[in-house]
């Protein structure tokens, strides 16, 4: 017992140690690959966008933080879709595989920006098209320490074609977990998008060009009452860096006046799940202040910052449906299914 206690307190150390030392390493730069911030789940898309302390046996969640794979993901096969806008779409499947106490999961994400013309200097368009993609490949590994603590590593090549520009980048995500005996209380901590960018778009007089990736470490918690259907938790993202602040590449600064109690709002996401006892179904309602703040229209009505999402369980299927706002006029709407393959194969 006292040996596990050790082992369990040293992965954890470890996992702090990597988040501090690349925390440290990542205060300068640009970044790039920024859709790998968008959620690319409905599950993810309800909670706000964000999570890596819910463990309720969603395999998706993993892409958040892969210390949340457990036996309940086990030969699960998740499918998730959403039609963003104007031709763009964005699909991932994912499924996971356990041995005794070692989690196994692989995913793939695309995200296609649909057809675009050519167009000269003037805007004189050509009637030609050209196509813009987003390709990445998760392969997570998730090990449970105990009864209470788990920790996981996601390993993910990235590759994005603009025309006939592309990129390669190789990007990791390391996390952590701890719940409760009765898992009233988690707990998650990751550092998710360490990597470097290997092959760039272009190249200048300076070389080719590359980025890192956008470092997010992130920790939450949640919380689910013992004698009503209530869940809710609070994630603190992009703990990094205190400035969310939007600067234009091309004055290289803005005229917003950001209040401090504003900025620190701004790395908080807050959700609420309404969760029967049964758990056959649940609602869910959130609210990310950064999107709020950087997407709402002053003077006008808007559901930007607000997510709603809703999941059913159906015999073998778990359907996911969420719906969220970025611009007036504009909803996106994910769908997730996902199923347990061992039903199938008994």
């Amino acid at each position: 017992m006292q040996k596990m206690k050790k082992s369990i307190f040293r992965h954890i150390f470890l996992c702090l140690l990597v988040c501090i030392s690349v925390d440290i390493w990542a205060q300068a730069g640009n970044s790039a690959f920024a859709f790998l911030s968008m959620p690319m789940s409905a599950r993810i898309n309800m909670l706000g966008g964000s999570n890596v302390s819910l463990k309720e046996g969603t395999l998706s969640l993993a892409l958040q933080n892969p210390a949340l794979l457990d036996s309940l993901t086990d030969k699960t096969l998740e499918l998730d879709y959403a039609y963003l806008m104007q031709g763009i779409n964005l699909a991932a499947a994912t499924y996971s595989h356990n041995y005794k106490l070692n989690h196994f999961a692989a995913a793939i994400h695309y995200l296609d920006y649909g057809k675009m013309q050519y167009a000269d200097l003037y805007g004189q368009r050509s009637g030609r098209t050209f196509s813009a993609k987003d390709i990445v490949l998760n392969l997570i590994y998730a090990r449970q320490l105990g009864e209470m603590f788990s920790v996981g590593v996601n390993i993910k090549p990235i590759y994005s074609v603009y025309e006939h520009y592309f990129a390669f980048s190789l990007g990791a995500d390391v996390g952590a977990h701890f719940q409760t005996k009765d898992h009233t209380l988690q707990i998650g901590i990751a550092l998710r998008n360490i990597g470097w960018q290997l092959k760039g778009f272009h190249s200048d007089e300076n070389g080719e060009r590359k980025s890192k990736l956008p470092l997010n470490l992130e920790i939450g918690l949640n919380y689910r009452l013992k004698h009503a259907p209530l869940r809710f938790g609070i994630t603190i993202h992009d703990m990094q860096t205190w400035n969310l602040q939007y600067q234009s590449q091309l004055t290289n600064n803005d005229n917003l006046n950001i209040k401090w109690y504003d900025m620190m709002f701004r790395h908080t996401i807050f959700f609420l799940d309404i969760v029967p006892k049964s758990n056959r179904f649940y609602l869910t309602l959130s609210y990310n202040h950064q999107i709020r703040q950087e997407m709402h229209l002053q003077d006008q009505r808007s559901f930007a910052g607000f997510a709603v999402g809703a999941g059913v369980r159906i015999k073998q299927f778990h359907l996911n449906f969420a719906f969220t706002q970025y611009m007036k006029g504009q909803f996106v709407y994910q769908v997730g299914l996902s199923t347990d393959i061992k039903q199938f194969i008994k």
